[in-house]
């Protein structure tokens, strides 16, 4: 979601980081914790989750190799041979960090698995507006587009292109 030395989060992680906040109380209650990892250090992903007004538990994993070991980030030199290891096979890949979801389980002796592992559009589901869209005439609307999630923007970002405002009025006009 944050590389290190970046200005601001992937916009599509960034997305999908959107829809966390609300579900952490009820995974608690469930004894299950949601927590995002990051290879930037703390006082950017702080910087960058106070931008954004998250509260999701979110921690760096700056100066080790588990992004690495799942397959979530990849060096300058493993970019420059044009295929990296990702969502469980070689491919192209334009940037440094990707997306990716993993789950663990701790036994009761404190034994840590690795459950599940999935990436890209595997992570769809977590996405409460992909699912808004699924049941529009429109759907998600992706044809045409330079990419699935070229329109997406960090959502601090949409009242520059005025779509922020015509939404809120069209509600209200609807409303009265």
């Amino acid at each position: 979601m944050l590389g290190p030395g970046w200005e601001e989060g992937c916009k599509s992680c960034s997305f999908l980081g959107d829809h966390f906040d609300g579900s952490v109380i009820h995974l608690a209650h469930r004894d299950v914790m949601l927590t995002a990892v990051s290879r930037a250090p703390m006082p950017q992903i702080e910087a960058f989750k106070k931008r954004m007004g998250w509260r999701f538990p979110w921690v760096s994993s700056y100066g080790s190799d588990f992004n690495d070991d799942y397959h979530v980030s990849f060096t300058k030199d493993e970019l420059a041979t044009g295929k990296v290891y990702y969502n469980y096979q070689e491919m192209e890949f334009p940037v440094e960090e990707a997306p990716g979801a993993s789950v663990f389980y701790k036994d009761k002796t404190g034994g840590i698995f690795h459950t599940y592992s999935t990436y890209a559009r595997g992570l769809d589901i977590l996405v409460g507006t992909y699912n808004f869209l699924d049941l529009t005439p429109k759907g998600r609307d992706e044809a045409g587009l330079k990419n699935t999630m070229a329109w997406v923007r960090h959502h601090d970002k949409y009242l520059d292109d005025g779509l922020v405002d015509l939404v809120l009025s069209a509600g209200k006009g609807a409303a009265q």
